[in-house]
């Protein structure tokens, strides 16, 4: 949930910022690509120190990392010294989700893999869709700035209380009886030795993962619009106030939330009842990428902001149910290494992501307003099909030497 309320603060914040800063439109969408960047880059790096130090310390240390930087974001005095406070967050942030998925790959049983990760990810919308409205509410009372001094300071006390709750294994949590620790330990992968803690490059042999990670492009580029970029989208194309920009902005991400908890839920249950992994994981996330694509056309070309955004929450709704399934494959093929596995496909994602606000930029010159829209309809059409080759059930073979 922090993780995208850090995120998505500059997309409310941004018409502020850019007035304040005296930044253009073009300038602003940079500062969210940027922050992808970092982002996008890091991601191998972040998977890596997660394997040496394990999940406990290393989320906690790169938390309370991006929460500083969050609130750094405040003091920005110009477009270079926000550039790097951004790039600086995205770096901090590359290896939220990676390690996240490591730190569940002991503890999650096979057919409970997907809910977990739809619960992570719903958490993370639920964050996006809070965050719009909050912002505005704090930016009328105290200012832009005041916004990410607040969301960086929830990140620091997270952080506390994650070093102290979790453990990297289920055999060192004292609330884990010997029934349990037995169970988990029989369906779930061992810890890899110690001496192989090196990133496992051998990974990237796997055809199955560049499937993977190139369906994830396709999401993170239209996933990005929405996060951050659709609150400009209301305010300067759909001539939406900043009050109503918040609450608007806020239903395709609540819509999305829905769709993160049923996506990897429904994909567990099928996989259930067929013990068929790889049609399980790709049913659920084939007719997610259909149906997003089939309404983020028609919500662009909606007449009214109103029937645009109802459009758009189908959409979401849509793209969000493939979430928790596109997660749950890390952890079907990857085992131990799904840390590894979810931060190669994590990069590709986050690639597109950061592709999105400069092609939006470029694409809305002359007015075109619809046509970052039509090319993440497109792009949504394309997942799927490559979502079709995906075999969840085909482990990733690599030397455990």
């Amino acid at each position: 949930m922090i993780t995208y309320m850090d995120r998505v603060v500059i997309g409310t914040a941004m018409p502020y910022m850019r007035k304040d800063l005296g930044l253009s439109l073009e300038t602003g969408t940079w500062m969210i690509s940027i922050f992808m960047l970092g982002y996008s880059l890091f991601q191998i790096p972040s998977a890596w120190v997660g394997e040496i130090l394990g999940p406990r310390r290393a989320l906690a240390l790169i938390v309370a990392w991006w929460s500083a930087f969050t609130s750094l974001t405040a003091m920005s005095w110009n477009a270079t010294s926000m550039a790097t406070f951004r790039f600086l967050f995205g770096v901090g942030e590359s290896g939220a989700f990676p390690i996240a998925t490591r730190s569940l790959s002991r503890w999650m049983l096979p057919i409970e893999r997907g809910y977990a990760q739809s619960i992570t990810h719903a958490g993370s919308r639920i964050g996006a869709a809070m965050t719009p409205a909050i912002v505005s509410w704090i930016i009328i009372g105290y200012g832009w700035r005041s916004a990410f001094f607040v969301f960086g300071l929830l990140g620091l006390v997270w952080a506390v209380i994650w070093y102290w709750y979790y453990r990297d294994t289920p055999a060192e949590h004292t609330a884990v009886n010997k029934a349990e620790l037995e169970l988990i330990q029989s369906q779930t992968p061992p810890p890899r030795p110690k001496k192989s803690m090196a990133f496992p490059w051998e990974i990237l042999r796997s055809g199955n993962l560049w499937t993977l990670s190139a369906m994830y492009f396709c999401y993170g580029y239209c996933l990005q619009l929405y996060l951050t970029i659709f609150p400009t989208y209301l305010h300067e194309a759909r001539g939406v106030n900043l009050k109503t920009m918040g609450f608007y902005a806020s239903l395709p991400l609540l819509a999305g939330t829905v769709g993160d908890m049923l996506g990897g839920w429904i994909s567990d249950q099928i996989g259930h009842r067929t013990k068929d992994l790889r049609f399980a994981r790709k049913v659920v996330a084939v007719f997610g990428f259909v149906l997003a694509a089939s309404f983020i056309i028609p919500a662009a070309l909606a007449s009214s902001a109103e029937t645009c955004v109802a459009l758009t929450c189908v959409a979401v709704f849509g793209l969000e149910l493939t979430v928790g399934v596109s997660w749950a494959v890390p952890l079907d093929i990857g085992g131990d290494l799904a840390g590894s596995v979810s931060a190669v496909m994590n990069t590709f994602g986050n690639l597109g992501g950061a592709l999105s606000p400069m092609a939006f930029a470029w694409l809305v010159v002359g007015g075109h307003w619809d046509r970052p829209f039509l090319v993440a309809g497109a792009l949504g059409f394309l997942a799927a099909l490559l979502f079709l080759r995906i075999d969840a059930s085909k482990p990733i073979a690599i030397s455990m030497r």
